[in-house]
């Protein structure tokens, strides 16, 4: 009996975090330590766990769950959340920048990243975070723009798909070095890292 009560208390925990962690981008947005700006379109909030030394969320104040749920009548807002971006990353003149949003965000709430490209944070600890940035499951803001212009919407990424860029094998984004693991690649990015200090 005790063993299935202490089974059923592990489980019902799971199923709230994992609730709390999709809607978290609410409640961030609302969070003085991680707010940078607001205008009256969108808020930059600094990402709670930062996979680069500079990361940024830029997220509309309309509520748009993901890209899934973008149409034409939101262009003007993605054109605004990328001029925005794009200000954020010239206020960094020496880091080196990539706007866009992923294929298949696990946080509820439209958001564009706005993240340096040296990916140097100790929030980068899996193979999936570093996919996430690095194929194509990162979805550049410039297209993502130019499809809703063409198209009127998103086409969504297929399961199959998102499974085979998070299979891919962990390769440095800034030269053809395979890594075994992710302390190996992390100790490799060092070594770019280093030519602009």
């Amino acid at each position: 009996m005790s063993t299935k009560r202490n089974q059923d208390e592990d489980t019902k925990p799971v199923k709230k975090h994992a609730s709390y962690w999709a809607m978290g981008l609410l409640l961030s947005m609302k969070d003085p330590e991680l707010f940078i700006k607001e205008d009256d379109a969108v808020v930059v909030i600094k990402d709670k766990y930062p996979k680069a030394q500079y990361h940024f969320l830029v997220l509309p104040k309309e509520n748009i769950t993901s890209l899934v749920k973008v149409t034409k009548e939101h262009l003007q807002l993605l054109k605004h959340m990328n001029k925005v971006g794009q200000d954020i990353a010239e206020s960094y003149p020496n880091s080196v920048f990539k706007l866009g949003y992923h294929a298949q965000p696990s946080m509820s709430r439209l958001h564009l990243h706005v993240i340096s490209d040296d990916f140097n944070s100790t929030c980068l600890k899996t193979k999936k975070h570093w996919n996430t940035f690095t194929t194509d499951f990162f979805l550049p803001s410039s297209k993502v723009i130019s499809e809703v212009e063409m198209q009127g919407k998103i086409t969504p990424v297929t399961n199959d798909k998102i499974k085979k860029l998070m299979d891919t094998p962990l390769k440095c984004h800034k030269c053809s070095f395979l890594a075994k693991n992710m302390p190996t690649l992390k100790s490799h990015i060092l070594v770019h890292l280093k030519k602009f200090i």
